[in-house]
C-alpha cells in the first residue's frame, strides 16, 4: 500500500482517438509523459538524511562485529564478503531505479501522490512497482554469495536456496499484485503460495524455548511443538509479508520500517554470535541471516534514497511483500522468530487498529490516509484504523515527512524494548549463558551451552 492514486491500466478500454482538423496545430505532449524526459535523481538533502539513519542503525552492528565481540575468523570473513557483495547491489540499484522508472513510465505503471493532492507534487506521475528492482539485484547478490560460502555438500545450500525459492515467489507474486492490482482475500493466500518451498525443505527444530520466570510454570525449559510450529512458520509469512503492505501511505515509510528492523535483526544475529562458545547450529543459523539481510539492507537504503519525501518512485506491493518475506525467512530458519515478532510491535499495533475494517465490521474505504491541508501542508489524523491516523491523533498535525521520522522512531523504540526484553526473560547473551536442550537436524538431542534461540 502506497500513498498513490493508480493511473488507468495500459491494457484498459481505450477511447476513440481524437480528430484533428488538417489546419489544427499538434496537440503538445506534456513533459510529465514523456518518459524518455523522466528525470529521477537523489538530492542532497535525501543523500544526507539516508546516510545519517543508516550511520545510526549501521554503527552499533559494526561496532560489535569488529570489536567488541570474538567471531569466528571463517566466520567473520564470510560476513565482510557478503557485506561487499551487498555494497555493489546498493550501488547497481542506485544505477538502475531511474532506468527501470522510465520503462514503468512507459507501461502506465504510474500514481500521484494523495498526500500532496491540490499542490503542483500532487499532478506529478511517480513510477511506480520500482520494488522489482530491488528484489532482483537482492536475488542476484545472494546467488553470487553461493560462490563464496557454500560447496555442493553443505548442510545449510538446501535451506538456502528454498529461502531464495521462497522470496522469489513473492517478488513475482507482488508484482502481479501491482499490475492487476488483486482484492483483499486473495492477497492473504499469496504468502501460503510462496512459503510452500520453504516449508518443503525446512528440516530444522520444531521446538521453542521457554523464558525463565515461566520456565517452573511450564515444567520444561524447551517445549517440542511438531506440526503446529510449521502452522506457525506459514502464519508468520502472512502476517510478516502483509503488516509491511498495510503499515503504508506515506513517503519513507515501507522502506524506513524495514531498514530499521533489518539493521536490529542484525544486531542480534551478531550478538548471538559472539554468545556462541563453538562453530554450533546456533552459531551457523545466526550467520545464515546475516548472509541474506544484508543483501536486504543495502538495496533497501538505495530505494530509500528514491523513497523519501518528497518520494521520486513508489516501492509498490512488490517491495513490501519482498521485505516482509525476506525478514520471515530469515527469522524462521535463523532460529529467532519469537523475537521477530517483538521487532514487529508496530505491524502488530496496526494490524489490530486495522482488524474491524479488515473484517469489514465497520467501513474500509479503499486509501485508509490522513487527510492533507494543502494550504499548511499538515496532514490530520481521520478516523481509519491505521497507526498513522493514530499518531495523527494522538501527536496533532504534521507534515509528511515529520511524521515519517516519528514512526520510524517508534519503530526503533520498539527494537530496543525488544532487547530489553530479552535480557530480562533470558539474560545478556554475552554474559548469562544457560544450558537448554537442542534438537539438531537429525532430531536428535544434545546438550549444549549457549543462548537461547527466542
Amino acid at each position: 500500500m502506497t500513498s498513490r492514486r493508480r493511473a488507468p491500466s495500459a491494457n484498459g478500454p481505450k477511447t476513440p482517438a481524437r480528430q484533428i482538423l488538417p489546419d489544427s496545430p499538434p496537440p503538445q505532449q506534456s513533459p510529465l509523459t514523456s518518459p524518455e524526459e523522466l528525470k529521477i535523481t537523489v538530492s542532497s538533502s535525501k543523500w544526507l538524511k539516508v546516510l545519517s539513519l543508516s550511520s545510526l542503525l549501521l554503527l552499533p552492528y559494526a561496532y560489535l562485529l569488529f570489536f567488541h565481540l570474538k567471531i569466528d575468523a571463517e566466520i567473520k570473513r564470510s560476513i565482510l564478503i557478503n557485506a561487499a557483495l551487498s555494497f555493489a547491489g546498493f550501488l547497481f540499484t542506485l544505477r538502475l531505479i531511474p532506468v527501470a522508472s522510465r520503462y514503468v513510465i512507459r507501461r502506465n505503471l504510474f500514481g500521484f501522490d494523495i498526500n500532496k493532492k491540490g499542490t503542483p507534487q500532487g499532478k506529478i506521475k511517480v513510477p511506480e512497482s520500482l520494488g522489482i528492482v530491488v528484489g532482483i539485484v537482492f536475488l542476484v547478490v545472494a546467488i553470487l554469495f553461493q560462490h563464496f560460502n557454500f560447496t555442493s555438500d553443505s548442510l545449510w545450500l538446501v535451506e538456502y536456496n528454498a529461502a531464495l525459492a521462497s522470496i522469489c515467489f513473492m517478488i513475482l507474486l507482488g508484482f502481479v499484485d501491482d499490475v492487476l492490482d488483486v482484492p483483499w482475500r486473495v492477497k492473504l493466500v499469496l504468502p501460503f503460495i510462496a512459503a510452500l518451498p520453504l516449508l518443503m525443505a525446512y528440516a530444522g527444530h520444531t521446538t521453542v524455548v521457554i523464558p525463565k520466570p515461566l520456565i517452573p510454570y511450564v515444567g520444561l525449559e524447551v517445549l517440542d511443538l511438531g506440526w503446529i510450529y510449521k502452522l506457525y512458520m506459514v502464519l508468520l509469512t502472512v502476517f510478516c509479508t502483509n503488516s509491511i503492505n498495510i503499515h503504508a501511505g506515506i513517503n519513507g515509510l515501507e522502506v524506513g520500517q524495514t531498514v530499521v528492523i533489518a539493521s536490529a535483526i542484525l544486531i542480534h544475529n551478531v550478538m548471538q554470535i559472539g554468545a556462541a562458545t563453538d562453530n554450533s547450529e546456533n552459531q551457523q543459523a545466526h550467520a545464515f541471516s546475516i548472509y541474506l539481510v544484508q543483501p536486504l539492507l543495502a538495496t533497501s537504503l538505495a530505494l530509500l534514497s528514491y523513497n523519501w519525501y518528497p518520494s521520486s518512485v513508489f516501492v509498490g506491493d512488490t517491495y513490501t511483500y519482498f521485505a516482509g518475506m525476506t525478514m520471515a525467512v530469515v527469522g524462521i530458519l535463523g532460529h529467532y522468530s519469537e523475537t521477530l515478532i517483538i521487532f514487529f510491535i508496530p505491524q502488530v499495533l496496526n494490524f489490530i487498529l486495522s482488524l474491524p475494517q479488515l473484517a469489514k465490521i465497520i467501513p474500509c474505504p479503499r486509501h485508509r490516509l490522513p487527510s492533507f491541508d494543502p494550504q499548511t501542508g499538515l496532514l490530520t489524523g481521520t478516523w481509519d484504523g491505521t497507526l498513522v491516523n493514530f499518531s495523527l491523533k494522538f501527536c496533532g498535525s504534521m507534515s509528511e515527512q515529520s511524521l515519517c521520522i516519528f514512526l520510524l522512531a517508534l519503530q526503533a523504540i520498539a527494537c530496543g524494548f525488544c532487547f530489553l526484553l530479552r535480557w530480562l526473560l533470558a539474560g545478556w547473551p554475552k554474559h548469562f549463558q544457560i544450558e537448554y536442550m537442542k534438537f539438531s537436524k537429525d532430531d536428535e538431542v544434545v546438550a549444549s551451552s549457549i543462548s537461547p534461540n527466542t
